[in-house]
C-alpha cells in the first residue's frame, strides 16, 4: 500500500487565520432597515420632498420680507410675480409667507396628533394584553363601544360644544376615539410577547406592569408602530384641513392650510390662485407622508429582508 505523506498535499483556499472572516458587513436592525429604505427609491423621494416642505414651512416667513397678517390695501389679489411668489388674497396678504405659516400649524397638528394616538393606544393595547382574560374583555369592549361612534361627527360634536378654535382643543377632539385601532393593533402584536421568557422573568422579578409594557412590549413592537404613526400623520392633516374649511378648525389670527383653503372659496372663480396652493402642499404633504410610510413599512418588516 503506498504510504501518504504531508509532501503529497497543497493547502488550497483559505490562509490559516482566516476561517472566521465575515463575508458580509455586520449591519444592525436599524442601519439593515435604512439600507433597505434608501432602495425604495420612491419612499426617498418622498421623504426628501417632506424635508424640503418642512424647511418651507420654517424657512420662507424668516426670509420673506412680508408678515403672514401684515395687510396692504394697495395690493389686494395679486397674481404671482416676482415681488409675491404666490400673489396675494382678498385683504393684500402675502400667500407665499402665509400659506408658510399655515404649514406650521397643518404639520404640527399632524405629528402631535399621531404622537399622542400613538401613546395612548400603545399603553392602553399594552396593558390589555399584559393582563388578559377578563380585563382584557372589559379594555376591548370600551375600545369597541369608542370605536363604533363616528370619529368626524364626534370631532364637529366637540368643536362646536366646547367653542373654540386652539390647537389645544382641535388636537383632543381630533384624537379622543383615534387611538382605539392603534390600541387594537398594539393589543394583537403583545399578545404574541407576552408569553415570552424575559416577560416572564420580569413578574418574577415584580416588575410592575407598566414598566413592562415599556421597556418590553413597546420596543419589540416599535416598527408596527413608527409605520402607523407616520400613515396618520396624513389623516389628521386632511382632518384638520377639512374642519377649518368648514369653519370649525383654527381661528384668526392663525391660519393653517385647510383655513387659507376656507378664506379661498368664495373667489375661487375669480382668483384660483388663492386655492391652488395651499390645496397643493396639502397633497403633496399627505401623499409624501403616504409614500414614506410605505417604505418604512417594508424596511421594517423582518420578512421583508432580502
Amino acid at each position: 500500500m503506498t504510504q501518504l505523506r504531508a509532501e503529497d498535499f497543497t493547502r488550497i483556499g483559505l490562509s490559516e487565520g482566516e476561517g472566521e472572516v465575515l463575508s458580509g458587513v455586520s449591519l444592525t436592525y436599524l442601519q439593515d432597515a435604512w439600507r433597505r429604505f434608501q432602495k425604495n427609491k420612491v419612499a426617498l423621494a418622498a421623504m426628501v420632498l417632506l424635508i424640503l416642505i418642512v424647511l418651507f414651512t420654517v424657512l420662507a416667513p424668516v426670509l420673506s420680507p412680508y408678515g403672514f397678517a401684515d395687510q396692504d390695501l394697495t395690493c389686494r389679489n395679486q397674481t404671482p410675480s416676482a415681488a409675491h411668489w404666490f400673489g396675494t388674497d382678498a385683504l393684500g396678504r402675502d400667500l407665499f409667507t402665509r400659506v408658510a405659516v399655515g404649514g406650521r400649524v397643518s404639520i404640527a397638528i399632524g405629528i402631535l396628533g399621531a404622537l399622542i394616538v400613538a401613546v395612548v393606544g400603545c399603553i392602553y393595547g399594552g396593558l390589555a394584553a399584559y393582563f388578559g382574560g377578563q380585563a382584557d374583555m372589559l379594555m376591548m369592549r370600551v375600545v369597541d363601544i369608542l370605536s363604533s361612534v363616528p370619529n368626524l361627527l364626534l370631532v364637529i360634536l366637540l368643536s362646536v360644544v366646547l367653542n373654540s378654535s386652539s390647537i389645544p382643543t382641535l388636537l383632543f377632539a381630533m384624537t379622543v376615539t383615534s387611538w382605539c385601532p392603534v390600541a387594537r393593533l398594539v393589543r394583537a402584536q403583545m399578545l404574541q410577547i407576552n408569553r415570552s421568557e424575559y416577560v416572564m422573568a420580569a413578574r418574577v422579578m415584580g416588575v410592575s406592569p407598566l414598566k413592562i409594557v415599556v421597556t418590553h412590549f413597546i420596543p419589540n413592537t416599535i416598527s408596527v408602530i413608527i409605520v402607523n404613526v407616520t400613515f396618520r400623520i396624513p389623516g389628521f392633516i386632511f382632518n384638520e384641513a377639512f374642519l377649518s374649511y368648514v369653519g370649525l378648525g383654527v381661528a384668526a389670527p392663525n391660519t393653517s392650510w385647510g383655513a387659507l383653503a376656507s378664506a379661498a372659496q368664495s373667489s375661487l372663480l375669480f382668483y384660483p390662485y388663492q386655492m391652488l396652493f395651499p390645496a397643493l402642499m396639502i397633497a403633496l404633504t399627505t401623499l409624501s407622508f403616504t409614500l414614506m410610510g410605505d417604505g418604512l413599512r417594508d424596511a421594517l418588516d423582518p420578512k421583508m429582508r432580502r
